[in-house]
């Protein structure tokens, strides 16, 4: 006959597990981030509770988690370029190494004052990106700190901002869609000059007479599963439980905002670029987006 008290013993010993196997990060950039280009331009400041990069017309600057994760959540406080962005690009994004690799893409589109940024959406799975999505924002994103965040599991990739989810990129793979699960990926940010394409495609260039561009950041938590040796800490079992069930979808309150997000600020849906896609849409698009 099965003990209820052992089965409560076995589920609390499930929950240590998974607790002691999951890595959160506190939030202080000194031991989370490493500043990997652009000198001076990164600074890690107030004892590591603020971060700002800044662009010049020699370089920009940007940054990197110190470990590698495979699922997650990873959230941060940005305060993004203000006045005259024309040109200028502002990235938070996980991404793996090599020709094949991996990313989720959170890419701000700086533009000219008093036109809105554009917040470019983007998910690459071996190599293969053209999943693009673009929203304006309901906010100044210049004008104070908001939180933006990647949540990734097995099941699927979501997008949110001030914890509203604007986009839901799921698994389908059992449809022959690719989808990230298997490269354990970092976490980036960086500030860069990309007036080549970054305005009206190119047309508004940088002001170079307003630089140097500066991005402020805090809070950022990185709430995942440490990846050593191609491996997970969590493991492809306890990564779905972590991440996926329940999780993996939205709830109705959820669903709702998105819909509002999607109706009244996207401005580019690869899924319906039908002239891009002439042969027909991507097979994910024709399926649910929750």
């Amino acid at each position: 006959m099965h003990s209820p008290h052992k089965g409560l013993t076995i589920m609390l010993l499930q929950c240590v597990l998974m607790a002691s196997i999951m890595t959160t990060s506190a939030g202080n950039f000194f031991q989370d981030v490493d500043i990997t280009w652009g000198g001076p331009r990164g600074k890690i400041l107030d004892g590591g509770r603020h971060l700002s990069l800044s662009l010049d017309k020699d370089s920009g600057s940007g940054f990197q988690s110190k470990q590698e994760f495979l699922f997650g959540r990873f959230d941060v406080q940005m305060k993004l370029v203000p006045g005259n962005s024309a040109g200028t690009v502002t990235t938070f994004y996980l991404s793996s190494q090599g020709g094949s690799h991996d990313e989720i893409d959170f890419e701000f589109l700086g533009n000219s004052s008093g036109d809105p940024y554009t917040l470019h959406t983007n998910v690459y799975s071996q190599g293969k990106g053209n999943r693009e999505q673009q929203f304006h924002l309901w906010f100044d994103p210049t004008k104070g700190f908001h939180t933006y965040s990647i949540d990734w599991s097995p099941e699927s990739i979501k997008f949110l901002v001030d914890n509203i989810p604007i986009r839901v990129f799921r698994n389908w793979e059992n449809i022959g869609v690719s989808y990230p699960k298997s490269q354990p990926m970092r976490v980036y940010s960086s500030l860069w000059n990309a007036d080549d394409w970054a305005t009206r495609g190119g047309l508004v260039k940088t002001d170079w007479t307003q630089a140097p561009f500066t991005a402020s950041y805090r809070n950022f938590n990185a709430n995942g599963c440490v990846a050593s040796s191609g491996s997970s800490s969590c493991g492809s079992k306890f990564s779905s439980t972590l991440q996926g069930g329940a999780q993996s979808g939205l709830d109705a309150n959820s669903r709702n905002r998105m819909r509002w997000v999607q109706s009244k600020f996207m401005i580019y849906n690869y899924c319906t670029d039908h002239k891009r896609f002439p042969q027909g849409i991507p097979a994910e698009c024709k399926r649910p987006r929750f």
